[in-house]
């Protein structure tokens, strides 16, 4: 505890975005490879039905926005773009965010340090699980949405990019809002007893 704090989640996440950003294209390279072979393997099956779930939400999404979309089985989804022309996009088990489940695992181990009420801890664990799923349903929408307004190339680079961003900017923001409007609570209240 230093100055009457308890250690920050921000280290944890500062780290992991560098190491992200530099290893970004080794990552997206092996992630396609891993995807590749996994699926060849036959074992992504039970998170793939997962990957299904969150096609059929994004159609509902994409529609509200006006654009046609359906889900084709097994992950793939058909998007219309605004030239009436057809896109077929393919949400994988590897496109349906673990990755940023990890990542907010990983900066709950910092974050959650200190001596925070089981209320609290609970409050945090659910919206960071929440808002984490939610971002990542609106990154895949935003792929949907790109690829049929913009073409593939700008949804793949968004995919493939500006989805990890996304995610970052999500856990810098989460953690200032639970630190201030969450735990900074907690403490105040521990400090008046």
């Amino acid at each position: 505890m230093i100055g009457g704090r308890t250690s920050s989640p921000y280290p944890i996440l500062l780290a992991s975005a560098c190491a992200l950003l530099l290893a970004l294209p080794f990552v997206t390279t092996f992630n396609d490879f891993l995807t590749a072979g996994v699926m060849g393997l036959g074992l992504a099956g039970p998170v793939q039905v997962v990957a299904d779930g969150e096609a059929r939400m994004v159609v509902t999404i994409v529609s509200l926005f006006g654009i046609h979309a359906g889900v084709a089985g097994n992950g793939f989804l058909v998007v219309t773009t605004a030239a009436g022309k057809a896109v077929t996009l393919f949400i994988s088990w590897n496109c349906i965010g673990w990755q940023s489940l990890i990542l907010f695992g990983l900066s709950l181990a910092t974050g959650l340090r200190g001596n925070y009420t089981p209320a609290a801890r609970i409050q945090v664990l659910l919206l960071g699980s929440l808002g984490t799923i939610f971002v990542n349903l609106f990154r895949v929408t935003a792929v949907c949405l790109l690829a049929a307004t913009a073409g593939y190339l700008p949804a793949i680079l968004f995919h493939d990019y500006g989805g990890t961003l996304l995610i970052l900017i999500w856990l810098f923001g989460f953690w200032a809002l639970a630190d201030r409007w969450i735990l900074g609570t907690d403490r105040t209240a521990e400090a008046a007893a």
